[in-house]
């Protein structure tokens, strides 16, 4: 570990000033039938709409990406909308392994929920070819649970290119901190096939679930159940 982020640091410290010649910026816009966060349903497993913005200038880079949402609701509060804002550092370790650090800050305007909804994670990123493991902590409470700081969770997802299909599978898993919270802790899997059916455009179909049954709607239904999600995104 300590050496992984010597290596790290003597990346950060020798890397070129981005000049704006190297900057870009890029929209996006999506439509899904469930919005599943970490294999949790986070729109009541009903469709939800998404748009986001990203700048990046040379290694560094900024965004922003919102979606439509009801868990707040259903808890209680009167948010309908997540916001995330993030910003972070990525780059190079040797031939064909990458990493990125960076912050993320989960926002739900007018949450009201007894500990509030808002979320602050740093996270981590090694890339090994098409694998990827990353590593998420929570310097905050947890999507809402009391006493929840210092939560993470581990991700480990692959993406294998065939033409204008990828294959994504994922495997994750969600611990969360605090007395009486363990019972929420869970992991979650996915298999994502996309399809590019236009330069921009992005067809989507994963399946994916979690193996807890406690996450659940006003009207009983598991929101982390084993189903199929559809999707659409552009990018521009």
């Amino acid at each position: 570990m300590k050496k992984t982020l010597l290596v790290i640091a003597a990346a950060l410290a020798t890397s070129a000033v981005p000049t704006i010649a190297s900057a870009q910026l890029a929209f996006n816009a999506a439509g899904v039938t469930d919005y599943r966060y970490r294999g949790v349903s986070q729109s009541r497993l009903k469709p939800a709409v998404s748009a986001g913005v990203d700048y990046a200038a040379g290694a560094f880079y900024v965004g922003a990406w919102a979606s439509s949402i009801k868990w707040v609701k259903d808890g209680g509060g009167d948010g309908n909308m997540e916001l995330d804002l993030y910003g972070g550092y990525k780059g190079e370790l040797a031939k064909d392994v990458g990493f990125d650090v960076g912050i993320l800050a989960y926002v739900y305007p007018s949450n009201a929920l007894a500990t509030s909804a808002n979320t602050t994670e740093l996270y981590g990123a090694i890339t090994f070819g098409p694998a990827t493991v990353k590593y998420s902590h929570s310097v905050t409470n947890l999507f809402g649970f009391a006493d929840s700081k210092n939560s993470g969770y581990l991700d480990l997802s692959a993406t294998f290119p065939v033409g204008p299909v990828s294959i994504t599978p994922h495997i994750g898993y969600q611990k969360v901190s605090g007395s009486g919270n363990d019972q929420f802790s869970y992991t979650d899997y996915s298999l994502t096939v996309g399809y590019e059916a236009m330069p921009g455009l992005t067809l989507s179909a994963a399946v994916v679930g979690t193996d807890n049954k406690l996450y659940v709607s006003p009207a009983g239904k598991n929101l982390g159940k084993s189903a199929l999600v559809l999707g659409i995104k552009y990018g521009f």
